[in-house]
């Protein structure tokens, strides 16, 4: 039985890619931060068949003892401060945890077993001032927040210690994922809870930024998928993943409230406190390659997409559930 390690397990991707690691018979450890409040609330239908360890990816003493107990195959380093408005307030830290808590893990692999694969996970962010359209993997990155930068430097930093230790570390360019499972300060989670709110009469108003930017969104569970695709591979690459599709913030809103019959119009606020300092203003992937070298490919369209999220705020607000 393969062994993987998952930083980052209580979020959206590491919830997903600890079921289908599951589903492909794995011993799947997720790594989780002491933390005064716990939130494992993505993980309760299987938590009872992961081994939950305490680390975290600023102390590098965590993750050698983590490495040394359990003897892991994979690695998926999905941890990060992970919300770019976020990045600009907190910038310090978004650079400790997403940009030098990746040369942290990835040394604690060169000391404890230089023969574990490893996945980082890169974003589409840091293409940010894009100078191609569609994006590629050999597309310069020109980050425009905190967190592009410190991931820009995560996704350089395991290409170097590929190439100067010999390490399988990978990097996916993950452009835009999203899922019922999306934290509620995204702003498509946070549209489809509103929608749902505002269906039900909860809610009568949404107040967002810039609602032209446009970005390539997918869905969570098809792009995990595309993450141990790229472990499996015996020469170690680097992929973008992305529907190749391009869709602008207005354009989630009407198929949202146009879900529920209701004209977004009616309840929108554009708000100038949601408008970032340096926009990102499109981008689309083109993840040729990874269907090419990986036989991957996306399931979910957009529409199907967004449906899914409407209809999953919506069952939660009906029962009074707490979002995730």
């Amino acid at each position: 039985m393969p062994k993987a390690l998952i930083t980052g397990i209580t979020g959206q991707d590491g919830s997903y890619l600890a079921e289908f690691l599951l589903r492909q018979g794995y011993d799947v450890v997720g790594m989780v931060r002491r933390t005064s409040t716990i939130n494992f609330h993505r993980l309760m239908h299987i938590q009872d068949k992961i081994t939950l360890v305490n680390g975290d990816l600023l102390d590098q003493i965590s993750l050698i003892h983590i490495l040394e107990e359990h003897r892991h195959d994979e690695i998926y380093n999905l941890a990060a401060q992970s919300f770019v408005q976020t990045s600009w307030t907190q910038p310090v830290f978004t650079g400790e945890v997403t940009a030098l808590g990746v040369t942290r893990l990835l040394d604690a692999v060169r000391i404890v077993n230089p023969q574990i694969r490893f996945y980082q996970a890169s974003s589409s962010e840091m293409f940010g001032k894009v100078r191609e359209v569609p994006q590629k993997e050999t597309t310069p990155f020109y980050p425009r927040s905190p967190y592009g930068v410190a991931k820009v430097y995560g996704h350089w930093i395991t290409v170097n210690y590929r190439e100067s230790y010999n390490l399988h570390a990978v990097s996916g360019i993950l452009f835009n994922h999203e899922s019922p499972r999306r934290g509620l300060e995204f702003v498509t989670r946070k549209i489809t809870h509103h929608v749902a709110k505002i269906k039900l009469g909860l809610a009568h108003e949404l107040r967002l930024g810039n609602l032209d930017s446009r970005r390539d969104w997918g869905f969570a569970g098809d792009y995990v998928d595309a993450m141990w695709r790229m472990l499996q591979r015996d020469d170690p690459a680097d992929y973008v993943v992305a529907t190749g599709e391009t869709h602008s913030v207005q354009d989630f809103l009407e198929e949202a409230f146009g879900y529920v019959n209701l004209d977004w119009r009616d309840y929108v606020v554009q708000d100038p406190r949601f408008m970032r300092p340096a926009e990102v203003d499109l981008l689309v992937g083109d993840a040729s390659k990874a269907g090419r070298e990986l036989g991957w490919e996306p399931r979910v369209t957009f529409a199907e997409l967004v449906r899914m999220m409407v209809d999953a705020d919506t069952k939660m607000v009906e029962d009074g559930g707490t979002p995730m």
